[in-house]
């Protein structure tokens, strides 16, 4: 149920942060994957730690995820290096810490391509792989800002809003293909992505602290067992969820 042995995975931002986390679990269950990225220094050590994680290995392939060019060459990349796609994991995101006021039209253009119309670009590129092979996964990286708020975030709690319903629009269209669609909604995760709000926001990680049942930080290995899980035949009747991993955090009111 949880075998991923032959199984072709692409997670994009897949070389730091929840991304690697994610592929670390893919990878440990038997997955092959491409590591798509900005940074080919940063990639290339992915692809090293991934390697050694199980029998699939991986590769890294260069892409800019905002621009629909540079995703149609990912996905032919890899069906011209692996034959197949099965799992493809839609991570790339950044974050722009300002209040409503204060923030630009060119920041939110960044942050909603960044997070929401690259998971549409590389959605669209990958349905005729999954498609072909006959059934597939897509999982979107969404966020605890997918349905709660911080007056810091307001552009990428958009973004992670909308990825919950691009996810629920995909699935409902795709099921009929075997093709299952679902979101994951991280909670505080110990990643560069959060460095800048615990230095910004004074008392941030106090807070968060005191508000998770599980008293910590996540950290991006606690994103291995669902990646799995929804990577795998395990979850083949699961389909437009909203799945939270924060340890509590989002329960509390």
């Amino acid at each position: 149920m949880f075998d991923l042995t032959g199984k072709v995975a692409i997670v994009t931002g897949g070389n730091g942060g929840i991304g690697l986390g994610m592929a670390r679990g893919l990878a440990g269950a038997g997955a092959r994957i491409v590591v798509a990225g900005r940074n080919p220094d940063k990639s290339a050590r992915a692809v090293a730690e991934l390697e050694r994680l199980g029998p699939g290995g991986a590769l890294a392939i260069e892409v800019d995820v905002t621009d629909d060019a540079s995703v149609t060459r990912l996905f032919a990349e890899t069906a011209a290096q692996c034959g197949r796609l099965d799992i493809l994991i839609n991570n790339a995101g950044i974050n722009i810490r300002k209040s409503p006021q204060d923030l630009t039209l060119a920041e939110w253009h960044r942050v909603i391509d960044t997070n929401l119309t690259s998971a549409y670009l590389c959605s669209h590129a990958a349905y005729p792989l999954l498609r072909q092979a006959g059934r597939g996964k897509v999982i979107n990286i969404g966020s605890i800002m997918s349905t709660l708020a911080t007056s810091f975030s307001p552009v990428y709690a958009a973004s992670k809003g909308g990825i919950v319903q691009l996810t629920k629009a995909c699935a409902a269209a795709w099921a009929r293909d075997h093709i299952q669609v679902n979101a994951v909604l991280p909670g505080w995760i110990d990643t560069e992505l959060t460095e800048g709000t615990r230095r910004d926001v004074p008392g941030w990680h106090d807070a968060v602290v005191q508000r998770t049942p599980a008293g910590r930080w996540g950290t991006i290995d606690d994103l291995r067992g669902i990646a799995v899980f929804l990577g795998a035949p395990a979850s083949d009747f699961v389909t437009g969820a909203a799945i939270t991993v924060d340890g509590g955090y989002s329960i509390q009111g």
